[in-house]
């Protein structure tokens, strides 16, 4: 039994993705800690900030280390987030005398942040994929069957007649635009987080910005000042995951409109019902319209959660958590459902 379709052991199956959600597992989460852990204690040796022969103790300890994810609940429990917990862990696990010198410079929220962003780089990479796959699929569908004709509908009424390449166009072109999108986003989400207790690097001094840089590049991500109570990227990053679905939605809708009577289009594999053998329900085109809905109402949510009092939230930072990831896997679902839709469009127009 789960709280989420999007990891429920059947509904997963319609409106779930194995790759999204493998990068929200705790395993994922807990290997790109350890990675911004690592990559601090060579940032700050070659800084100056600790010793190298302290830095080599810690990658080592890392290499070999597996947390205890007993005491990480216990730890949640407690302080709200896992990193106070698993940071006494790895110090143990280093020993003396370097064990002091683990996550020297960060707080809880840089390894949080900063492990979010080091999944999302690869969640990126999936989406695009994805996308583009619906857009070869949408094209496809363009050149078998563009030049028929169609009926147009205006408010759910009969208009004038078209071509299957008008209503295409207002599937793919959307697709194209978010194309373009999510490379323009990219620049600005796939950040370090870096900025201490405060946002200011106090214990690092005037070698702050030299370790951020040095951090960043060792994770294959981009440098810039801290962003711990400006969350406007991730809120960007999500109005373009509910844009995309809501795309789709609309894609799906007008298919489940064109079947309702067989107006146009011919489906294969339609869903079948227990009550009624005859019939053959377009149910990847309805989830396709409540993942729509879905992401929408999420999108106000994550508005919400940019509404950090001072230098940090924890109540809006415990919203992002709510919502982020469900958004993500409902975006990635959708865009999995469409490509099978397109497919199953057997004839389209007259």
């Amino acid at each position: 039994m789960t709280v989420s379709p999007f990891d429920h052991p059947l509904l997963s199956s319609l409106l779930g993705d194995e790759e999204t959600a493998r990068h929200f597992s705790v395993e994922a989460e807990i290997a790109a800690m350890l990675a911004f852990e690592r990559a601090l204690a060579e940032a700050d040796a070659e800084n100056g900030i600790i010793g190298r022969d302290a830095a080599a103790a810690i990658v080592a300890a890392l290499f070999s280390f597996r947390p205890d994810t007993g005491l990480l609940r216990d730890g949640v429990a407690k302080d709200g987030v896992m990193v106070p917990e698993l940071v006494r862990q790895i110090r143990a696990a280093v020993g003396e005398p370097h064990g002091a010198s683990v996550h020297l410079g960060a707080t809880s929220q840089d390894v949080i942040d900063t492990a979010l962003v080091l999944r999302l780089k690869f969640l990126v990479e999936h989406l695009g994929l994805l996308l583009t796959e619906n857009i070869v699929r949408l094209s496809a569908l363009d050149e078998r069957f563009g030049g028929r004709a169609l009926n147009g509908m205006t408010r759910m009424r009969p208009a004038i007649p078209i071509r299957v390449l008008d209503r295409v166009a207002a599937w793919l072109a959307p697709l194209l635009r978010h194309q373009q999108r999510l490379s323009d986003q990219s620049a600005r989400l796939l950040v370090v987080q870096f900025g201490g207790a405060a946002g200011t690097l106090e214990k690092l001094g005037g070698k702050g910005p030299a370790v951020r840089a040095a951090l960043a590049a060792k994770l294959g991500l981009a440098d810039a000042p801290q962003w711990q109570s400006q969350r406007d990227a991730l809120a960007d990053f999500t109005g373009w995951l509910s844009l995309v679905t809501g795309g789709l939605g609309k894609f799906g809708q007008d298919v489940a409109l064109m079947a309702q009577d067989g107006a146009g289009i011919e489906l294969s594999g339609g869903g079948g019902s227990s009550a009624m053998p005859h019939k053959q329900n377009p149910v990847k085109a309805e989830a396709l319209v409540a993942l729509a809905r879905f992401n929408a109402t999420q999108l106000s949510g994550m508005h919400q959660a940019l509404v950090h009092e001072q230098e940090r939230s924890g109540a809006a930072w415990t919203l992002e958590w709510l919502l982020l990831p469900q958004m993500v896997v409902a975006t990635a679902a959708a865009l999995r459902l469409a490509a099978e839709l397109a497919a199953q469009i057997k004839d389209l127009g007259q």
